[in-house]
């Protein structure tokens, strides 16, 4: 069974979006809304016991960047980080059923 997405396609297509160069210079409330998104998808995959050890790289990168005043590159961390973690929730609910298909019957 093929998916109707390769997952690569879905993983860079999320990528693209989470590193949008941004149009104006981030702030502090700015990194704090992408962390927070970030954040609350990281959770997620680890709930499906899914969570890519690069989400939490990135995390923990947009962390340094911000403790160490760079908002733009916290942010797109960030978002890199709500990307991956988002990637990681879709490759969990899409092979949930999809093993299926490949059982020797």
């Amino acid at each position: 069974m093929k998916p109707s997405l390769p997952l690569a396609m879905v993983l860079a297509f999320l990528l693209a979006l989470g590193l949008a160069p941004a149009a104006r210079a981030a702030n502090e409330a700015d990194y704090k809304t992408a962390y927070s998104a970030a954040e609350a998808a990281s959770k997620e995959a680890a709930s499906l016991r899914h969570q890519w050890t690069v989400t939490v790289s990135a995390l923990a990168a947009a962390k340094k960047a911000a403790d160490g005043g760079d908002f733009d590159r916290a942010v797109a961390a960030a978002k890199e980080a709500e990307a991956l973690a988002k990637a990681s929730i879709f490759q969990a609910t899409t092979e949930k059923e999809a093993w299926k298909a490949m059982e020797i019957r």
